[in-house]
């Protein structure tokens, strides 16, 4: 990597041969958006030796692009990826349809577990109106970058294992729970691409022998906190979708799957029944 001083002022065609020679796919994207963010060439310099070094764009630049919103990622929290867009999506949806006349705005409790950033329910938030955004995540860090996201926007962010970070008025009064919870079996995390497997951390990654373990305790005591007609969206993989809704069905919830060939994401919908 040059010195700052002998390359005054790079340009997109000195730094995209670096990002693609480290084996950044999208280099020309990529190094269009260092040049645009960076302060300075000194900067500019620092940030590209991150990212060939292998580091998350994300973390270097400060946000991640998601749902067209910038949302704020700090290093060693979970980056939004471009699939769990399609669980923003199915929880917004079920709100909308929820509403008695159509017409009418929304007055809903939304919960975001597993928040990490907070970019789900910040996701949520920005296509229907929630009369209550509530974010929890166990991870200090994630409370931490989650709040930077919510709290502008009056949500809540809690720190603690998963329900029992939640105040407990919210019993049966959540309309909506989404949840992009690890599912990542233990045994695939060492094949994981580095930029997930060296940077974030294993807890926001490792689902559990079968990669269901946080799927089986977010549905286990989802009806003690969804009001009687209110939804659980949760995120896995295609090949995992089965396993999730069988869970489902054996808590007793209406099931449905969803899947975007578009955005390569998969999510499971549970429906209380009243």
């Amino acid at each position: 990597m040059p010195a700052a001083d002998s390359l005054a002022s790079p340009t997109l065609g000195d730094l995209v041969p670096m990002l693609r020679a480290a084996g950044c796919v999208f280099a020309e994207d990529e190094a269009q958006l260092l040049l645009t963010e960076a302060s300075s060439p000194a900067e500019l310099f620092e940030w590209v030796e991150r990212r060939v070094s292998g580091e998350p764009l994300e973390y270097i630049v400060g946000w991640a692009e998601f749902c067209g919103l910038r949302v704020t990622v700090v290093p060693g929290v979970f980056v939004p990826r471009r699939r769990t867009e399609l669980l923003v999506s199915e929880g917004a949806s079920l709100l909308r349809d929820s509403l008695t006349p159509a017409s009418s705005s929304v007055s809903a409790i939304v919960v975001d577990l597993c928040c990490g950033s907070g970019a789900v329910g910040v996701g949520v938030a920005s296509q229907v109106s929630v009369r209550e955004l509530h974010a929890a995540d166990i991870d200090p860090a994630a409370v931490e970058c989650a709040r930077r996201n919510l709290l502008p926007l009056g949500g809540y962010v809690h720190q603690g294992d998963l329900y029992a970070a939640l105040p407990t008025r919210l019993k049966r009064q959540v309309q909506l729970i989404v949840a992009n919870a690890p599912y990542v079996p233990t045994s695939v995390l060492p094949t994981m691409p580095p930029e997930a497997r060296i940077y974030e951390q294993q807890i926001s990654l490792d689902g559990g022998p079968d990669g269901l373990d946080l799927h089986r305790l977010v549905i286990e005591k989802a009806t003690e906190w969804l009001d009687p007609s209110g939804h659980l969206v949760i995120e896995t993989s295609e090949h995992q979708a089965a396993g999730t809704a069988a869970i489902m069905v054996a808590a007793g919830l209406g099931v449905q799957t969803v899947h975007s060939d578009e955005l390569d994401g998969t999510v499971v919908v549970g429906t209380a029944r009243a």
